[in-house]
């Protein structure tokens, strides 16, 4: 218990112990601000400058959908923001191999970033070197942030810009592959409905040249005829073959008739889907909003040299005290 008091120390205690190592102290700390002040300045640490891309991405994903859709039915606004999914999907993108790639090709990050190719992990190193210079974030009301660090500042709004654009482009060409692929299958459906319904009217035709153009009008019609004549006269024989002979075909007209009614209709709505999806293959809209471009900073942003100046100079001070506190301790429990 009294070896516990031995190492009691209060507020009286600290400061009467830094006044009486006051100039040791004072010395140390100068020393340390002036050595962080150095060892901070452009000769050790090569500055680093800024620049910010902000946009919002669009919530639409199918041009045809969003532009050939009754308003009543429309579910996308090309015009509209997109909210916390879109925000989720651009960063998912941003992040995604196939953008990555086309940034490293685009702006010859290798070389830009001195990796050395014939060592043991260039891609490793790349990839450290572009986690600590090129951010992607989500701001507090649902935009993308684009963050660029480097050397130069007009290089890092290029690429801030850059990959903006990428964005566009790459998104873009996901997209269209995939209504590529659902062109080729609505196409195939199309002209395979195409043929059926060319196919119908064929028949159609074919019964017409026999006299069948429409069954119910004209059995109507002979019918009536035939109520005003006598069934034995020459003009009653000829009507009543001519029934026969509707009689015949009428079941396969009114199939005939009927079903090329239906395919007309399903050969609408496939005519409308193909017409979007040849819109979603050749036509393109932005993919997002920009809300601000990047420009070269005026500032560097790393490192912030009266930061580390301030860090390094407490720290340096107050584990002076804390040492000083020990040594004193030391000395008391050694006596």
């Amino acid at each position: 218990m009294n070896q516990n008091k031995e190492f009691d120390f209060n507020f009286i205690d600290i400061a009467s112990l830094v006044w009486q190592y006051r100039k040791h102290l004072l010395i140390i700390t100068l020393s340390a601000a002036i050595l962080s002040a150095i060892f901070s300045s452009p000769f050790f640490i090569t500055p680093k400058y800024e620049s910010e891309v902000i946009f919002y991405p669009t919530t639409i994903n199918s041009i045809g959908n969003a532009m050939f859709t009754d308003l009543t039915q429309r579910q996308a606004d090309p015009l509209a923001f997109g909210e916390e999914e879109e925000a989720e999907n651009a960063l998912q993108l941003l992040n995604s191999s196939a953008l990555q790639g086309r940034i490293v090709r685009n702006f010859d990050l290798i070389n830009h970033y001195d990796i050395d190719t014939d060592g043991g992990s260039p891609h490793t190193d790349l990839g450290r070197e572009m986690k600590s210079n090129i951010k992607f974030s989500r701001t507090r009301h649902l935009a993308v942030a684009i963050n660029v660090l480097d050397e130069d500042p007009i290089k890092a709004a290029e690429i801030a810009n850059g990959i903006g654009a990428l964005y566009d482009s790459v998104k873009t060409e996901i997209q269209r592959q995939v209504s590529l692929e659902a062109l080729i299958i609505i196409e195939d459906e199309f002209k395979g409905k195409e043929k059926e319904v060319f196919g119908l009217r064929q028949k159609l035709q074919g019964l017409g040249k026999k006299g069948i153009t429409n069954y119910e009008e004209q059995s109507r019609a002979i019918a009536e005829e035939l109520y005003k004549v006598p069934a034995n006269s020459g003009t009653g024989r000829r009507l009543q073959a001519v029934q026969d002979k509707l009689a015949e075909y009428a079941g396969e007209f009114t199939y005939l008739n009927e079903t090329l009614i239906l395919e007309l209709e399903s050969l609408s709505k496939l005519r409308k889907r193909y017409e979007k999806a040849k819109v979603d293959v050749e036509k393109t809209l932005p993919q997002k909003f920009i809300l601000t471009s990047a420009s070269p900073a005026e500032k560097k942003t790393y490192p912030v040299r009266w930061l580390i100046v301030l860090l390094v100079t407490g720290a340096v001070g107050f584990f002076s005290v804390l040492i000083l506190l020990i040594m004193q301790q030391l000395g008391k429990l050694n006596k």
